[in-house]
């Protein structure tokens, strides 16, 4: 599975990239060299990232349905409890 993102989010990216190596590494890096690394980044990081935001969503949602079993579970077999109740009062 291929990672994409927008033209937009691309051209940030690499401008983000290009100031962290300016600012960090004490060098300049082009905006090709630096779209080659967000290539190799996406292809090699990215289905990690992805798959781990997969793993974090299907827990939380496993999460959820347990919590509706809570929210919706009626008790089985209540009506004769109910009906001894109502003989007792009387």
């Amino acid at each position: 599975m291929t990672i994409e993102i927008t033209k937009e989010n691309r051209t940030e990216i690499i401008a983000s990239m290009q100031r962290y190596f300016e600012e960090n590494m004490e060098e300049k890096i082009g905006n090709m060299t630096a779209g080659f690394l967000l290539d190799f980044l996406l292809e090699e990081l990215g289905p990690i990232v992805y798959n781990k935001a997969v793993s974090d969503v299907q827990e939380r949602l496993q999460a959820r349905v347990l919590e509706v079993d809570i929210e919706v579970h009626k008790d089985e077999f209540q009506y004769w409890s109910k009906h001894d109740k109502q003989i007792k009062k009387r």
